[in-house]
């Protein structure tokens, strides 16, 4: 039987004070939007539906090729949103899964539950619900002796016995779709103007069918975005899973209330992670690594055995055995190839350090390329853009830069080059010979020793 969820994105979010659509605020580094996408995904449903309403192209352009999209131009309630997917899937799927991108934390194996459930269910409609002490602000679901459910109440229309129930609506159903279709057909407006998806139980109950809840263990899985607070909230909740997980599986973090590791990140065992480190996006970290403290890693590739201390890698890559830091900076296009050196207040960007090489503090390399065990004294400077373009600086193989070199590109280094201290090289270096001097001038060749 196919199960096809109905995302619903469409709403404005106008408790968030913000330009910017309340689906696609990030959580752990992604769009809430893609929570549910993903839940959606992992639990083996069919390519959903997504809602789209308020700022319909922002979402559409965020989502992708992740689903099909149905447009509610106007904002009339819960239940005409669902009813604007129905064109999309009348007689095309057996269950409808509804759900909001605005509420993040349901897991896989929640949602595959609830269709198990709902399959199962002899009657149309199956949801989610959850037991808490302050249930302001929720529809209270309410039983008869038996326990069947009979309807959902929305706070506003409760009665005093009613707003004392504590088992509340978290906002997710599982439907009969031959059923849904003219259920949806006969929800009444409500005096707000809008048609609620919650009238759909009473409509079962009054047609004679069977209501079917499960209660959520986990209350944190039902929270849902309609403020900052709320963000936080989840933010919290998220970061706990986050970092409980990566222990599980052999990451060592000495402080999880100072880590934070955004969603899709991924580390390998035996890595300590200290604390006030950041891993954001597509990062990925090896074996046996030391991470920080005090270090901020964004969409990197880090090797095995290696040591990043107090430093900012950008879209960078890193190979084994490689040691980086205090205050060093990797910029985009970064490569650092085996068992390189990168001392501290250091800066590298769009450039490849090929394995074994040192790169003394103080120093600024862009746009070049350098061979295996050269030497990069302190303050050395690759200028390699001259007032309109970026040129490239190429040096070869068991160089040795002097301290506080200014290296003008488009410039080669030759394998075996050396430059002394201080030395401002505006010209091509022959391999095995030595510059010296402002500009550098040729001083000597030398034959390295076997």
């Amino acid at each position: 039987m196919k199960t096809t969820p109905v995302i619903l994105a469409a709403g404005q979010g106008t408790r968030m004070r913000s330009n910017l659509p309340k689906v696609l605020h990030p959580l752990a580094g992604l769009p809430l939007v893609q929570y549910s996408l993903r839940a959606a995904a992992a639990a083996g449903l069919e390519q959903p539906i997504v809602v789209i309403g308020h700022d319909a192209e922002k979402v559409r352009q965020a989502v992708g090729n992740q689903a099909l999209f149905a447009l509610q131009e106007q904002q009339l309630g819960t239940g005409h949103a669902v009813r604007v997917a129905e064109p999309l899937l009348n007689g095309r799927t057996d269950f409808v899964l509804v759900i909001s991108a605005d509420m993040p934390l349901f897991r896989p194996q929640t949602l595959a539950h609830l269709v198990e459930t709902a399959q199962a269910n002899p009657g149309p409609v199956t949801l989610l619900t959850v037991v808490q002490q302050d249930s302001h602000g929720f529809g209270r679901i309410v039983r008869n002796l038996e326990g069947k459910v009979q309807a959902i109440v929305e706070e506003s229309g409760a009665t005093p016995q009613q707003l004392a129930i504590q088992e509340v609506n978290v906002g997710a159903y599982c439907f009969r779709a031959d059923w849904l279709w003219q259920a949806l057909a006969r929800i009444p407006l409500s005096p707000k103007g809008e048609y609620y998806l919650t009238d759909t139980v009473g409509l079962a109950v009054a047609d004679g069918l069977n209501v079917e809840a499960i209660v959520l263990a986990d209350a944190g899985e039902a929270i849902g975005i309609n403020t900052r607070v709320h963000l936080a909230e989840a933010e919290a909740i998220l970061r706990q899973r986050i970092l409980t997980q990566h222990m599980l599986n052999g990451v060592t973090i000495i402080d999880p209330l100072s880590t934070y590791i955004e969603v899709d990140v991924q580390i390998g065992q035996d890595t300590v992670i200290y604390p006030n480190t950041h891993l954001r996006g597509n990062t990925v970290i090896g074996e046996d690594c030391r991470i920080g403290p005090n270090t901020i890693i964004e969409s990197s590739r880090i090797g095995d055995l290696c040591t990043i201390l107090a430093a900012v890698l950008e879209y960078a890559m890193v190979d084994h055995e490689v040691e980086i830091g205090p205050f060093a900076h990797l910029r985009k296009g970064a490569h650092l190839g085996d068992g390189v050196h990168m001392g501290n207040f250091g800066e590298i960007k769009n450039s490849y350090l090929a394995p074994g090489v040192k790169m003394g503090h103080f120093s600024y390399i862009g746009d070049a390329t350098i061979g295996e065990e050269t030497n990069i004294g302190a303050g050395t400077i690759t200028c390699n853009f001259d007032g309109k373009r970026k040129h490239r600086t190429e040096i070869g193989a068991n160089v040795f830069i002097g301290s506080d070199t200014m290296l003008v590109a488009p410039i080669k280094i030759g394998d075996g080059a050396r430059t002394g201290a201080g030395s401002v090289v505006t010209r091509d270096v022959e391999p095995h010979t030595i510059v010296v001097g402002v500009p550098a001038r040729f001083l000597k060749r030398w034959e390295p020793r076997d």
